[in-house]
Formats: structure tokens, C-alpha cells, sequence
């Protein structure tokens, strides 16, 4: 099951980074705190997004953006190394995505994402450097009785453990006024449209991330640490609240089901284990979507 889980996990990087190209948000907002957890881990995370479409064509889209994910993991148990090597690592990536209309529900999309995932200790160095790629086709019917929006691809993304092409599939249905329940990998979950401003959501979803330590580690088992990865299935419960049109505000309070911070070798081998106790976990922001 922890394999699966892993394996899950990378799903949401990719997934990510297709769906932003899809329906991009212009600004984003956002701050996630996951506080002190019985193996004395702290973990907080900044993220800031930006995204410019611009009209190509009669009905083509070209989307520049970029993101930027500022981590703070903070230790406080005495451990065999400098743990302060990774106290501070960034995520940094330069979307470029093209968006063709095939037909009147039916858009095309591809996306080339390099991306800058390391701690950035000494300045940008070759092994922080990554591309991910992604195609795949967008079905998005809004004017029915039960709106839908359907999402297939595959993605390619260098930047985390498992680097082989994967697919993504996402499937949303407003079945109600009121409700909205998606189903994919690795995002599933339930909306509940209180009012016109008013949105109540539940989520499961699978996250992760993959980071190259520029001051390698040594263990003392012997092995080189040369990457930190995280791996978490998570359970959350919000409210977003519109202040305009396309202007949210939303918050966030989650659980961890699964978690499992680990040190990589250059073979991306598990060389540390540094946490996988549960815990709570708070996200919050403010975004304006298109």
C-alpha cells in the first residue's frame, strides 16, 4: 500500500501542472502550515502564482506563467546530520502552455514546464534544473442542465521520484444545484454551492514534491543524500467565499492519512527516512482566476 501511495503521489505534480494550463488562475495566494508533529517536524510552505493567456488565433490560447513554492523544514529532534542543508528549498517553474479549441467542447492542450526544484544554497547549479511535459485534451460543458468538465492526458515530469510517463484523468459533474463531485487521480471530492458566493468543499487528494540538495549528505550508514522527497495523501475540509467575480478568498484545515518525508541517493533510493507521523495541516489564500 505505501508503494501505491508513492506512486499516487506523483500523479499530482503532473496533474497540477495540466490543470493550471487548463483553467489558469491570474493570481494566486497562498500559505500552507503543517505544525509540530509527534517526530518534532515543522513544515510550512509559500506559494505565489501568475499566469498571462493571451488570445492567438480565432479561439487559440497561448498561457505564460510562472509559480514559485518557498518551503521552511524545520527539525527539532537531534538527528546524525546538518539538517539546516534543507531547512530552506524552493520550487520554482516557467509554464508555457498552447490551448487549441478542437471544437465547441473540446480543447487540445500541451504544456512545457522547466521547472528549478532545489535549495538553491549556492545559486542555480545543473542538477536543479528539470522539464516536465504535458499533453492532452479538456472537455468542458458549462451551459447544460448538469455542467461537466472532463480532463485526459499523460505527463512526463523529471522532478520527482518516478520518472515515467503517467496518465491523468479528472471528471467533475454538478449533479445538483448544489452539489459537485469530482473524481480522478489524484484529486476526488465533494462541493457543496451554498449560495452564489458561498462554497463548501472536501477533498482527498495526493501530494508530493522533489527537491536536490546542493551540500550532499553523508549518513552514517555510509550512503550520500542528495534529495529530499515528500509523499502525503491528505484529507481537507474548507470554504471559499467569492468577493467578485473570478475573486476568491479560502481556507483550508486537513489531515494527513498517509506521510512520508525520506533523503534520495543519485539512484533516487531511499537512503533516510526523516518523517512519517500524521498530523493537521492549514491552507489558506487568495486567488482571481480567469
Amino acid at each position: 500500500m505505501v508503494k501505491n501511495y508513492r506512486i499516487w503521489s506523483v500523479f499530482f505534480c503532473l496533474f497540477s501542472i495540466f490543470i493550471s494550463a487548463q483553467t489558469p488562475d491570474v493570481v494566486r495566494i497562498e500559505y500552507i502550515g503543517m505544525p509540530m508533529n509527534k517526530s518534532d517536524v515543522q513544515i510550512s510552505r509559500v506559494r505565489l502564482v501568475t499566469n498571462i493567456p493571451i488570445k492567438v488565433r480565432e479561439k487559440d490560447k497561448i498561457i505564460i506563467g510562472a509559480e514559485y513554492n518557498g518551503i521552511n523544514y524545520n527539525i527539532q529532534r537531534e538527528v546524525s546530520f546538518d539538517s539546516d542543508v534543507f531547512k530552506n528549498f524552493h520550487v520554482i517553474d516557467f509554464n508555457m502552455a498552447y490551448m487549441h479549441q478542437y471544437n465547441e467542447d473540446w480543447r487540445i492542450i500541451g504544456v512545457i514546464t522547466p521547472r528549478i526544484s532545489s535549495t538553491l544554497n549556492d545559486g542555480i547549479q545543473n542538477g536543479d534544473i528539470f522539464l516536465n511535459i504535458t499533453v492532452g485534451a479538456y472537455k468542458d460543458q458549462q451551459n447544460i442542465d448538469k455542467p461537466t468538465r472532463l480532463v485526459l492526458g499523460i505527463a512526463y515530469n523529471a522532478s520527482v521520484a518516478l520518472r515515467i510517463p503517467l496518465p491523468v484523468i479528472y471528471y467533475e459533474k454538478r449533479f445538483n444545484p448544489r452539489w459537485t463531485y469530482v473524481i480522478g487521480a489524484p484529486k476526488s471530492g465533494m462541493k457543496y454551492h451554498y449560495n452564489e458566493k458561498s462554497l463548501i468543499q472536501a477533498e482527498f487528494i495526493l501530494d508530493g514534491y522533489y527537491n536536490n540538495l546542493q551540500n550532499n549528505i553523508m549518513l552514517p550508514s555510509g550512503a550520500s543524500a542528495t534529495a529530499i522527497s515528500s509523499s502525503a495523501a491528505l484529507v481537507t475540509l474548507g470554504y471559499q467565499y467569492a468577493l467578485g467575480k473570478n475573486m476568491f478568498l479560502y481556507g483550508y484545515l486537513g489531515h494527513a492519512l498517509f506521510r512520508e518525508e525520506v533523503l534520495r541517493d543519485d539512484n533516487r533510493k531511499i537512503t533516510n527516512t526523516l518523517n512519517e507521523d500524521l498530523g493537521f495541516f492549514i491552507r489558506t489564500g487568495f486567488r482571481i482566476g480567469l
